[in-house]
């Protein structure tokens, strides 16, 4: 049976408006908040970290201004790290959701257990 990537259900620990730093590439040490995530890429938009430049033609109707637009690129998310407060960068894992929280599991700091998901 073969089966093409994209079909596969894709699970990641990092999601949009975390706060990660990177570790590994070339913009290895900045910090940043996740703003958009490609699950079944495995990739993440951080701001201000892969910053690539576009050349971009003038467009009157759409009010496109023309010249060189700099903006990011998606990394891979085994680059970067979620940032805890408390211990700073860590890594995930998954624990039980409180009974108020709901059913299901939700992330938390492998240091400290501090849990990032707010409900």
């Amino acid at each position: 049976m073969n089966r093409s990537p994209a079909a596969k259900l894709v699970s990641m620990n990092i999601r949009k408006d975390d706060l990660v730093k990177v570790v590994a590439g070339r913009d290895k040490g900045k910090q940043g908040k996740v703003l958009r995530a490609f699950p079944k890429e495995r990739r993440i938009l951080v701001e201000r970290v892969m910053m690539v430049k576009r050349h971009t033609r003038p467009n009157p109707n759409q009010q496109i201004k023309g010249g060189i637009a700099e903006h990011e690129a998606p990394i891979p998310v085994a680059n970067v790290m979620i940032v805890c407060p408390e211990c700073g960068p860590v890594k995930v894992k998954r624990v039980a959701a409180a009974a108020e929280a709901g059913a299901g599991r939700q992330r938390a700091c492998k240091k400290c257990g501090r849990v990032f998901d707010k409900k």
